[in-house]
Formats: structure tokens, sequence, C-alpha cells
């Protein structure tokens, strides 16, 4: 590890006197490329990273209050989607891949779900109300057994966007060698390979930028769905040592993030609910990490291009399915972005899931936080192993 030549209380130090230099990690490609590492690391003192994209492992921790007489919740629905209720007395957590009990769509093709999880929350941000319903046991304690009534976020006593899984560091790129379409989370793959279905935000994305996740850990503030949110850990299936390519780039899914944040001062053009045709429920997520350039190793990881990207290519017809990690081919984001990639000496169109210009938009507007003064860096608490 280069020895540091910033600090973060430096940083924003300088973010306070208006005297910081903020870039996009798109921007800094261009200078890492023009002036090298030492110049850039001299010259920028934070890059903002942005991704937006469907993300699974997602929620709403919520408490949705008491009224007289009082519960405490067995079951819980809101908007007819099943929550998990076995927490304090009225407290519950909404996944977003749970779909709707009375899902019209769903009745007619079993599982094509219109409407889910991650709907309700999408609803909730944009201000609608929604069937809360509740079943209970009852005690002496706690005697009402029915609730049914509607609430809006408002109306919640607090509301958590509360992510395991986020920000997937690197991801497969899905095809089908198969006969027949398959309906997946990557999307419907067509048969013989007529589609290379892929995800993440290139060298936009925050765990490209922090290969080995020096300034991102336990406690690290960050742009989340619009608010404010933070890092609270390494998320579920978090790998720490995968292969890399000599710029520290994993050529497999690796690190991953667990996520939180005050949905009361979210916007539902950040989160929003996704279905996936013939699989199921989801919501994207729009995150943004600031990275502070601490020395010139940050500068070098920041200045990583999408042509310094490599991703695997798996076959989500058979090998995916029963566990085989065979990988097809190993094509740069450049290449995936182009539209066009080669899989064993055949043409496959790319189709994207993640949404690189508004993934641009999220690092465009972290950085005008930042320049304003509205948005500090924050030390990590404790490091996310990452090697």
């Amino acid at each position: 590890m280069s020895q540091a030549t910033k600090t973060i209380q430096e940083i924003n130090e300088r973010i306070r006197k208006g005297t910081a230099v903020i870039l996009t990690a798109e921007e800094m490609v261009d200078v890492v490329r023009a002036k090298g590492k030492s110049a850039a690391a001299r010259e920028v003192d934070v890059v903002t990273t942005g991704t937006f994209s469907p993300m699974c492992s997602s929620g709403m921790l919520f408490n949705f209050g008491q009224e007289p007489p009082l519960i405490k919740a067995s079951k819980v629905w809101l908007g007819n989607v099943p929550c998990h209720a076995g927490l304090a007395a009225v407290d519950a957590y909404l996944g977003c891949t749970e779909p709707s009990e009375d899902d019209p769509l769903n009745k007619v093709h079993p599982g094509r779900f219109l409407y889910g999880g991650g709907h309700v929350i999408e609803d909730l941000l944009r201000g609608k109300a929604v069937r809360l319903k509740c079943q209970a046991y009852g005690t002496d304690c706690y005697p009402r057994r029915e609730l049914d009534k509607s609430v809006t976020l408002a109306d919640l006593k607090s509301a958590e966007l509360l992510n395991p899984r986020n920000c997937y560091q690197s991801y497969n790129v899905a095809v089908n060698t198969g006969s027949r379409v398959i309906y997946t989370y990557m999307g419907p793959l067509k048969p013989g390979m007529r589609n290379a279905n892929y995800a993440t935000a290139g060298q936009l994305s925050p765990l490209f930028n922090d290969p080995f996740l020096r300034t991102i850990g336990m406690g690290t503030k960050i742009w989340l769905g619009g608010g404010t949110g933070w890092v609270i850990g390494a998320g579920t299936q978090h790998n720490p040592k995968p292969q890399r390519n000599e710029r520290g780039i994993p050529l497999t899914a690796s690190g991953t993030l667990m996520l939180k944040g005050d949905m009361k001062g979210m916007s539902a053009k950040w989160v929003r609910g996704v279905s996936i045709l013939g699989y199921g429920c989801s919501l994207s997520v729009g995150v943004g990490i600031p990275i502070p350039i601490l020395d010139e190793e940050m500068a070098w990881f920041t200045g990583v291009s999408d042509a310094d990207i490599t991703m695997p290519v798996r076959d989500y017809g058979h090998d995916y399915p029963n566990g085989v990690n065979n990988v097809l081919a190993q094509p740069t984001f450049e290449e995936l972005k182009s539209g066009e990639i080669a899989v064993n000496g055949q043409k496959v169109r790319t189709v994207p899931l993640t949404s690189y210009a508004l993934s641009l938009e999220i690092a465009q507007e972290l950085k005008a936080k930042i320049e304003k003064g509205e948005f500090l860096l924050t030390e990590a608490q404790d490091r996310i192993p990452s090697k």
C-alpha cells in the first residue's frame, strides 16, 4: 500500500472551504490517462461513482406504530404482499422479490409476476396509500388480533431501505446455449445464444473504483435512493478472494455491500419496482459512493476504464442452474457496451440491465452535493475483507 498523501479530514476541510476538486469516475479516466496517477493524486480530492440496477437482495424494514388496542403482529401484508413479521410487535420486513398474493398476471401465467414488494416500496415513495393487513394470536399485553387499514410512508413510524446485498463487484454475463427461451433474473435469454444480458455500470461502478475496499467499509456515508445511506458491512455472498487482473479488477462476481438508509429522504426516481418477465419481481436501486483520493494508488484505481474491466460469460441454459462454473468468454465492459460480443466464435447481441445514463446522473448528482458542501466523507469504522 502506498503512503497516504491526504487524509479524509483534510479532504473534508477542502470541501468546507469550497476548494476541493471533485470528478466523476468517468471524468477521472481521462485525467489519469492524460496526466498519470501522480498528478491525478495531487490534483483530485474525490471521485464519485454511481450505479442504477436491479438489486434483488433489497427490502424495507419498517415499524407501523401502535394504536389501541395494541397488537403483536404475527402475519403482515403490505399491498397484499406478505412481509416477514418474526420481529417485535409492530416491526416487519418487506422483501422486494416477494410477489403479491393476488397478482392478476400470476393467476393466468404462473411465475410471471406483475406486482411485488419492490412495487410496494416504490408506491410508498410516490406518496401512495397501500393496504396494511395484520393478524395476531393475541396476548394479555397485546390483545388485538386483527388490523386492516391504509397507510402512507408518512404514516409509518420508521421505514429503512435495508439491503443485504447490493453493488456487486463484477457479475456474470448471461447467455443461453439451450434450445428454448429461458426466463431468469437476468431477463429472458433466447436460445442459441441470441442475446447476452449483463449488469453493473462499468467504470462508474463503486467497487471497480476501489477494488480492494481501501476506503469503503462499515460506516461509509453514501448516496442511496436519492437520500443519505450507509455501508453497514460486507454484503451476503461477499467473496474477498477472487481471481483478479493486473489492475485488481475481479474476473468473477466477488465483493458486495450491505446498505441502509432512511426511506423518508429518498425518491421514487431512484428506487423503482421491477417486473422481470417469467421470473418475478425486484427493485432497481440507485447507489453513489464517493472515493477519496488519498494517494497515487487510489488515483490509479479510480482511473479504471471500461476497457480495463472484463466480465465472465456463463451459460444459464445449462451450466448455471446445475452449479457448473464454466466461463465461455471474458469480454471487456467496453465490448459489452458496443452492443455485440464474440462467444465461441459467434457474434452475440448484448443487453444491459443497468442504466449507464442514470448511473452517470447519480455520480454527477453526488459530485454536485459535495461541491456545495452538502455531503462530507466519512472514515470507515471497520474494513471489509478484500484479499
